[in-house]
């Protein structure tokens, strides 16, 4: 455990989400509820004996309003349902402030990259989910800033992630299932950071209970530097919101010009220039993007669309409209690594897979799917493979082919193993693909082979290549 610190505002715990039970709703039980709310959370000076008296007083009904403008409800200056009802949902326990904002003093890291780890685990889920709930939620920071994280194993790291129940040696003790949720610190040193979990919630991948990733992607923003914003939208947000549709999370422009005030905004490629706007949507420049030497790290479709990655991004390219949309590939799959090797989908399956390094993913949509990342020698590749350059399914015959160096392997989608006699050479099987494959995909019964900025259009039934195109052909350059 960390040494707590010696200033007293460098200890303030952020995020600890209160449930504010109270089934019954008499006038004392209401106006003690009130009390505590405006006292914890809108700076009311702590009165007991006289608040009940003084709560038709100006001070109390200027401090309700202030609490009703900042949750969005009518500033009526009462105790009415509505502001009952939102001071009985989960919440943070920190104060709450307008629009995004942060810290006294703007405490933030000051260098770019940042370590973490994960002490120990909680019993309500496999370990494999809790450390890809971690890095997601990182991963949906890491998107916007020049920030990257990197997990330690043991050892003291900036950013030291616990779960635990009761008293956990930071004098703020967590008060069982259904209060608390997690608290979190701001920047700094010693405990500063860190965040910690109340172990007895239950916490979930899913929408039932409580979302690991989502509680995360919230605390770690704290441990960044940022507040709370007023913006119920926002992540930041202090009333912890139950997901409904987790596929689609992405940050708030709220949360976005927060965390840049702080960070400012991810470097921009030399390839992929970065300039977010309100929307999931970036715009590329489009000299760029029709640059002679555009390459790409890979290709795939995507239920009839293409997707062409390169680095942090990728187009979606759509044969209904002329101009790809531009994106991060964390604003659709947060735990997606950036510069991927290959990419392919098997249609019959509804998914895409990813591959980087001697590790791949898997997603439906926009939903990532469970049990990833798999080794790659679990598909029946040798050992000696620690990557794969490219790979494509050809989706009548139900084949995938792997391409790795100047060889290649091929996989029977529906026996879902290797087929032997495998690898043969690329050039011999597909005649005049003799350079090195970057990606690879297959429509309208070609297959596109990429090579640096060069494409070659393959017809696999006259075994030929057709055409040689620019790899960013399909960009109407």
């Amino acid at each position: 455990m960390k040494a707590l610190p010696v200033l007293l505002w460098l200890c303030v715990v952020v995020c600890s989400s209160y449930p504010l039970h109270g089934g019954t709703r008499d006038e004392d039980t209401g106006m003690e509820l009130l009390r505590k709310y405006l006292e914890n959370y809108y700076g009311l000076a702590k009165d007991v004996k006289q608040f009940v008296k003084k709560k038709d007083s100006s001070p109390v009904v200027t401090k309700i309003q202030e609490m009703q403008k900042f949750l969005g409800l009518e500033m009526t200056g009462k105790l009415d349902s509505p502001t009952m009802d939102m001071m009985l949902k989960p919440r943070c326990g920190v104060p709450d402030v307008g629009g995004f904002t942060t810290f006294p003093g703007s405490p933030k890291w000051r260098k770019n990259h940042l370590t973490y780890r994960i002490v120990n685990y909680t019993p309500d889920l496999p370990k494999e989910s809790v450390d890809a709930a971690i890095e997601k939620a990182l991963k949906v920071w890491e998107a916007v800033t020049p920030l990257t994280f990197s997990r330690l194993s043991e050892g003291e790291a900036d950013i030291m992630v616990s779960f635990a129940a009761g008293e956990h040696g930071d004098f703020i003790p967590f008060d069982g299932p259904g209060e608390v949720l997690a608290h979190a610190y701001a920047p700094g040193p010693g405990v500063n950071g860190d965040a910690h979990f109340d172990d007895d919630e239950q916490w979930t991948e899913g929408t039932a209970g409580t979302n690991l990733f989502l509680v995360a992607a919230h605390e770690l923003g704290h441990s960044l530097g940022l507040f709370h914003s007023a913006k119920p939208e926002a992540l930041m947000y202090p009333v912890y919101k139950s997901p409904r549709d987790l596929a689609s999370f992405h940050l708030s422009q709220d949360d976005v010009d927060g965390i840049q005030s702080l960070y400012g905004p991810p470097p921009a490629s030399p390839d992929v220039p970065v300039i977010p706007t309100k929307s999931n949507s970036l715009e590329p420049d489009s000299s760029l993007m029709c640059s002679p030497a555009l390459s790409f790290d890979a290709v795939s479709t995507l239920r009839g669309e293409f997707l062409f990655f390169k680095d942090r991004h990728f187009w979606r390219k759509s044969l209904r409209t002329p101009e790809p949309g531009f994106y991060l590939i964390s604003s659709f799959w947060p735990s997606l690594p950036s510069s991927m090797d290959a990419a392919y989908e098997v249609t019959s399956r509804d998914t895409v897979f990813i591959f980087k390094g001697n590790q791949f993913w898997a997603v439906r949509g926009h939903e990532e799917q469970a049990g990833y990342p798999k080794s790659i020698q679990t598909l029946g590749l040798p050992a000696t493979v620690e990557r794969i350059d490219a790979a494509v399914s050809d989706k009548e015959k139900k084949k995938t082919y792997f391409f790795v160096d100047d060889k290649y392997w091929r996989f029977d989608e529906k026996k879902q193993s290797m087929e032997p006699g495998f690898p043969r050479e690329i050039a011999v099987d597909f005649p005049g693909v003799d350079s090195k494959v970057d990606a690879v995909f297959e429509a309208f019964g070609f297959f596109y082979f990429f090579s640096g900025s060069s494409q070659l259009e393959f017809d696999p039934n006259a075994k030929k290549v057709t055409h040689v195109l620019q790899s960013n052909s399909w960009f109407n350059c």
